[in-house]
């Protein structure tokens, strides 16, 4: 990750912070932001200097073309803090590389690496003392962009603002989950959108999700646009379902987001000699494993929960419970992703991200 360290980034410090007032024991999930924020505008063709300010509200014309047409993508990342006080990132690339990606598909201009990382690194400096210690703790970090251009002509904008701001989390538990396998509505479809952290594609999430809470589930594990006969993800996560000691999980498509995530467990069970097999994923098979007991787990994986286990599921009108596994691949993985994360063993892949002081 080579970048300019010589950019320049205008800086306006907070005269006050609200960290005192915060109960850090007690966090509800992206509910409380840091001091600062970063700011980042494109016009005529290119980015201008970025920003870090106080946070707080942003002006935008009521006809701003995000409102209109919903060109906004995000991102999902997080900085931690190990006992000597040094703070890491994990795999900022693929965040940077997926943002960009998702920006393309809306039509919204790259963000360059030889800001992001200036930026998000002096931003950090600044909300160090909201990066508690102590391994679940951490500083959930959201970049995002959006169109700013005035007008409602159905066209892409031509200004655009990328920030970043942040909030401090701790673990991220949601109690007992339970899905629902979707029979009618789809997340993605083939050529859309799915792959991209683009908004709207958890805005339409919601009204499905609700009718799911009316039932009893949590959660909606996707199926397939076409046929609703093959699994893809689960809520706003990558899924994976373990049958015997092998884990399964969908491909990336353009219908299925490259979660980082997903991709780090996937390579965790390589050098755990954990058999892991990428393929589509049948209801079918899934239903069929849960009745003769060979289904042992199902569990999400995303930045926020990490790794969220899944204890039982719903589909047709029946109902499947899982067992309670003591030594579960979702506790192993957990546990050896958030101790590389943490920098609390080795990082044999290269993933942890020093942040400079």
């Amino acid at each position: 990750m080579k970048y300019d360290a010589s950019v320049e980034i205008d800086i306006v410090k907070a005269t006050s912070s609200k960290i005192d007032s915060v109960d850090f024991e007690n966090l509800k999930f992206g509910h409380i932001f840091t001091d600062h924020m970063m700011s980042c505008d494109y016009e005529d063709g290119e980015w201008k200097t970025p920003s870090i300010k106080p946070y707080g509200p942003i002006s935008l014309e009521p006809s701003a073309k995000v409102f209109h047409y919903g060109q906004a993508v995000f991102e999902g990342m997080k900085a931690y803090k190990d006992e000597e006080d040094k703070i890491w990132l994990f795999r900022p690339d693929e965040n940077l590389k997926r943002i960009n990606r998702s920006s393309e598909r809306m039509a919204i201009p790259a963000f360059p690496a030889e800001y992001f990382y200036p930026a998000l690194e002096e931003l950090l400096k600044l909300e160090k003392n909201w990066i508690k210690k102590g391994f679940g703790n951490s500083l959930y970090i959201r970049p995002f962009v959006i169109a700013t251009e005035a007008g409602v002509l159905a066209s892409p904008g031509s200004r655009y603002k990328f920030m970043i701001i942040c909030s401090p989390a701790k673990s991220y538990y949601t109690g007992k989950v339970r899905v629902k396998f979707s029979e009618k509505y789809s997340r993605a479809a083939d050529g859309g959108v799915g792959f991209a952290k683009a908004a709207g594609n958890y805005g339409a999430q919601f009204f499905p999700t609700n009718l799911a809470k009316e039932e009893g589930f949590q959660q909606i594990i996707w199926t397939d646009a076409n046929s609703h006969e093959f699994l893809e993800e689960a809520g706003t996560m990558n899924i994976f379902f373990r049958i015997n000691d092998t884990l399964v999980t969908a491909p990336i498509s353009d219908r299925i987001l490259d979660g980082v995530t997903r991709k780090s467990i996937l390579s965790l069970a390589e050098e755990n000699n954990v058999s892991a097999e990428v393929r589509r994923v049948p209801v079918k098979e899934i239903i069929a494993a849960a009745k003769d007991g060979s289904l042992k787990e199902i569990f999400g994986t995303g930045t926020a929960a990490v790794i969220n286990p899944i204890q039982g599921f719903g589909h047709q009108g029946e109902t499947f419970e899982l067992p309670n596994i003591e030594d579960s691949y979702a506790k192993l993985f957990k546990d050896k992703l958030m101790k590389i994360q943490y920098n609390l063993e080795e990082d044999p892949f290269g993933w942890r991200y020093l942040v400079k002081e």
